[in-house]
C-alpha cells in the first residue's frame, strides 16, 4: 500500500543518510569560513524543532571572537583535567589520548540555550513533566546537526566545560540554562564512523537488544 505522505526516493534516502553520516567532529576542522547563509539556513532548521507548547524555548548566540573562544577553551581544558581522573588505568590512558572538542579550530561556536521562563510558568505538555522545554531544544541542536550534515558541514559538541563558566562568560539570565556548546565548520573529511567507535571506548550496542514489547524486558517471540 502506498503512502501519498512519504518523500519521493531521493529525498528519503536523503533524510538517512543525512542520520547515518553524521559526526561529533572535533579534529577535522579546516580554516574555511562558514557563510552566513548556511549559518542562517541551519538555525532555521534548528528554530523549525517540535517544542512543548510552542514555546519556542531556544536562543542561538553565536561566537567569533577568538578571545571568547579562548575563554572557553581554558574551561574545557580544566574540565578536561578534572573529567580524565575519574578513569582509571587503561580507560584513563585512552582518555587522554582523545581530542573532544574543536573549540579554536572550528570558524563558529554556537550556544544553544532554554529559556525556561519564556511563556510563562505554565506552558501546555509541561504541567507534569516540566523538563520537556529542555527535551525540546535538545530536539533544535539535533535538527540543527543533521541539516549541517547535508550541507557538508561539521559540528561538535562539547560536553566537557562547566555550566556556569559558560553562564559567567555569557552573562546568561537566571531563567536560562546551557544546552550545548557547538563547534561549527567546513572539515577535511567526515570519518566513516564514530571517533569512538572506531577507537574500541564503547561498542555500537545491538538493536534488537534495546526494542522491548509491551513492557520492560519483553523480547519479541
Amino acid at each position: 500500500m502506498s503512502n501519498q505522505y512519504a518523500f519521493p526516493g531521493e529525498q528519503k534516502n536523503g533524510v538517512y543518510q543525512a542520520i547515518m553520516q553524521r559526526r561529533d567532529i572535533r579534529a577535522q576542522f579546516i580554516d574555511e569560513p562558514v557563510s552566513e547563509e548556511i549559518l542562517e539556513k541551519i538555525l532555521r532548521a534548528a528554530h523549525h524543532a517540535p517544542s512543548v507548547g510552542f514555546m519556542q524555548p531556544w536562543n542561538f548566540l553565536l561566537i567569533k571572537d577568538p578571545e571568547t573562544k579562548n575563554l572557553v577553551h581554558k574551561g574545557f581544558l580544566q574540565a578536561h583535567e578534572e573529567s580524565a581522573e575519574m578513569f582509571t588505568g587503561a580507560k584513563k590512558e585512552q582518555y587522554k589520548t582523545f581530542k573532544l572538542e574543536g573549540i579554536l579550530e572550528s570558524p563558529v561556536n554556537l550556544l544553544i540555550t532554554c529559556d525556561r521562563a519564556r511563556t510563562g510558568p505554565v506552558v501546555i505538555g509541561r504541567t507534569v513533566q516540566p523538563e520537556m522545554d529542555l527535551f525540546s531544544t535538545v530536539c533544535a541542536v539535533q535538527n540543527l546537526w543533521l541539516a549541517a550534515r547535508a550541507e557538508g558541514i561539521g559540528v561538535g559538541w562539547v560536553s566537557i566545560i562547566h555550566e556556569e563558566l559558560l553562564r559567567r562568560i555569557f552573562k546568561l539570565p537566571e531563567s536560562v540554562v546551557v544546552i550545548a556548546y557547538l563547534c561549527i565548520g567546513h572539515v577535511s573529511h567526515f570519518p566513516e564512523m564514530p571517533e569512538l567507535e572506531k577507537a574500541g571506548w564503547l561498542p555500537r550496542l545491538n538493536l534488537d537488544e534495546l526494542v522491548f514489547y509491551e513492557e520492560w524486558g519483553k523480547t519479541k517471540a
